[in-house]
């Protein structure tokens, strides 16, 4: 289970999201390899698709506080499902993590609706890792 300071950071986020099309806060929070916080929150923008999503927010803060592994992360949503991180996320994420990194889905009350781990929602990844290696090998 995520600890209280991180969901209370994705959801503090999702109340400062730009969401004036859709109406559909998300807030995200990271925490990186030396235990930091950082977080994100959605922004829309009227020239769709320009919009930023939470989980890319949260990474970008991450990136520029030096940090450049995650090791969890929350994602805050509305509505009766579980908001999880969006296939581009999902990706920006495995950039970052590794194929065991937890991701909580909460309400926006803070309950935890769901977990899964980065393999479960993004299997058989293109990662950092395949670019590493020597071509034709």
């Amino acid at each position: 289970m995520p600890s209280q300071e991180l969901i209370e950071a994705a959801i503090s986020a999702r109340r400062r999201a730009h969401a004036p099309y859709s109406k559909f806060l998300v807030g995200a929070a990271v925490r990186d390899a030396e235990g930091r916080i950082h977080a994100g929150c959605n922004v829309e923008n009227a020239a769709y698709p320009e919009g930023i999503c939470a989980e890319t927010a949260a990474l970008a803060a991450m990136v520029l506080a030096g940090g450049r592994e995650v090791v969890e992360v929350v994602v805050a949503g509305g509505g009766a499902a579980p908001v999880t991180p969006c296939g581009g996320c999902r990706q920006r994420l495995r950039e970052f993590g590794r194929d065991g990194l937890a991701i909580h889905s909460v309400d926006p009350e803070g309950r935890v609706m769901a977990s899964h781990t980065l393999t479960e929602l993004l299997p058989h990844a293109f990662g950092p890792d395949h670019l590493s290696r020597k071509a034709g090998a």
